[in-house]
């Protein structure tokens, strides 16, 4: 080790301190997400649109879903300053809070008949402090792992923040089956729905004590010894990181997309009267099997972008998605349950793959000092044009035109992430200190 080496900030935190820290947060984070996705497909367009016809409720519903997509960015800018200002531990602790505080406040809110328009709208309020909490949540807890990784395995490290999605939704479909197999559907829509969002509340105290425990990144600690820290992160990224900056919205494009269509418009379409009519049980049990796959595939990924590199890992698979979106109307189309099942197993493995490495590229192509800001506004303005009219979008394009069409626009999104990915060049060997 040389004299450089020497004087850096030591490690404090240990690994499994850090990647469970990294992991349990995300995990809470879209269990939330996830619930009200959820719910925003079977329960929300009874409740909160009655007025409505079905096909308009359910449009007026994941609208509300959209909303959190477009407070991301706000949340990323809010709390990437501080996170790069004061550090990555407090603010990870305040978007945690955010978070949980608003996810509770959904499962207390009184429903149209009760308050009329008063409650779509309060709906619509604390679905953008979901996206607030979750704008500021990922890329800390991405740098959490990543800053606090061995040469040589920040893939690996990395990765640990990916699986909290995987776990989060079995997570959150598997409350929903047991509330589907344990109440009838009156008791369900009468009080039902609500008990996921409630329960939000315990695992945030796991998430708050667990956050609590860890200290300072060694890079972060580094920036303060070092007196580099800028004074606004947010205008330091568009101004002299913006090419980064667009071109990490691009390459998580297809990864939007692709987890969207796989999960809240394969629900709605795939439980509607006029799609493929399969009950909500059935279709839960068929995606709940299939994010197995999403969850095997992240460490596969990692292990392979650890060695190969990150950006010839992401084009390879972004290439393999390209060719899914053409294949996503006969196997989902087919109305057929084993054709379903595939194309749910293709897709999130595909997901998987792609999410593995995403984060740990993402947080390789910003400098310390403005890391928190730019990775996660990369990735929350990426939730934007990827995710938030993803499931609206693919609604109204199977509804005119057909599944096909659907394909062709997860396979638009996976050109304009190759085109992204070719832009860079490889980030596997850059330095954090």
């Amino acid at each position: 080790m040389d004299e450089r080496d020497d004087t850096r900030p030591k490690l404090q935190n240990s690994p499994r301190k850090v990647l469970f820290a990294s992991l349990i947060g995300t995990t809470i984070e879209f269990f939330d997400f996830y619930i009200y996705a959820t719910a925003a497909a079977l329960v929300f367009p009874k409740l909160f649109f009655p007025e409505s016809d079905p096909t308009t409720a359910v449009l007026q519903s994941l609208a509300t879903f959209a909303i959190a997509f477009f407070a991301r960015p706000v949340g990323a800018a809010l709390f990437g300053h501080f996170g790069d200002r004061v550090g990555r531990k407090a603010t990870l602790v305040a978007a945690l809070l955010t978070m949980g505080l608003s996810t509770v406040a959904i499962g207390l809110l009184p429903t149209y008949d009760s308050i009329g328009v008063v409650a779509p709208t309060l709906l619509a309020l604390f679905r953008f402090g979901q996206g607030l909490g979750l704008g500021g949540e990922w890329g800390g807890a991405i740098l959490l792992a990543t800053e606090n990784a061995p040469p040589g395995k920040r893939a690996w490290y990395g990765m640990f923040p990916q699986l909290g999605a995987p776990i989060g939704f079995i997570l959150s479909s598997g409350i929903f089956l047991l509330l589907t197999a344990f109440l009838t559907d009156q008791q369900f829509f009468d009080f039902g729905w609500r008990i996921p969002f409630l329960a939000s509340a315990a695992l945030v105290i796991v998430g708050l004590y667990v956050r609590l425990k860890i200290t300072e990144t060694p890079a972060f600690q580094e920036v303060v010894e070092h007196n580099t820290r800028v004074k606004t992160p947010i205008a330091t990224v568009f101004k002299s990181h913006w090419k980064p900056l667009i071109a990490g919205t691009v390459i998580a494009l297809a990864t939007f997309v692709t987890f969207y269509l796989m999960t809240v418009f394969a629900l709605t379409y795939g439980t509607a009267k006029n799609g493929l009519g399969y009950s909500r049980e059935t279709f839960l049990f068929a995606q709940l099997f299939a994010v197995l796959f999403f969850a095997i595939t992240i460490p596969v990924s990692s292990l392979i972008a650890d060695r190969f590199g990150r950006r010839l890992t992401l084009i390879v698979i972004t290439i393999a998605i390209f060719l899914f979106g053409f294949a996503l109307a006969p196997l989902f189309g087919s109305g057929n349950l084993t054709g379903v099942v595939v194309f749910l197993v293709l897709g999130l493995g595909l997901m998987g793959l792609t999410y593995g490495p995403l984060g740990t590229l993402l947080s390789e192509l910003f400098p310390t000092a403005v890391r928190y800001t730019g990775t996660s506004m990369a990735f929350n303005l990426s939730g934007i044009f990827g995710a938030s009219l993803a499931p609206y979008a693919a609604t109204w394009l199977a509804s005119h035109y057909g599944l096909n069409y659907v394909g062709y626009y997860l396979s638009a999104a996976a050109a304009l992430t190759l085109l992204g990915l070719l832009s860079i060049k490889e980030t596997k060997d850059k330095t954090f200190h």
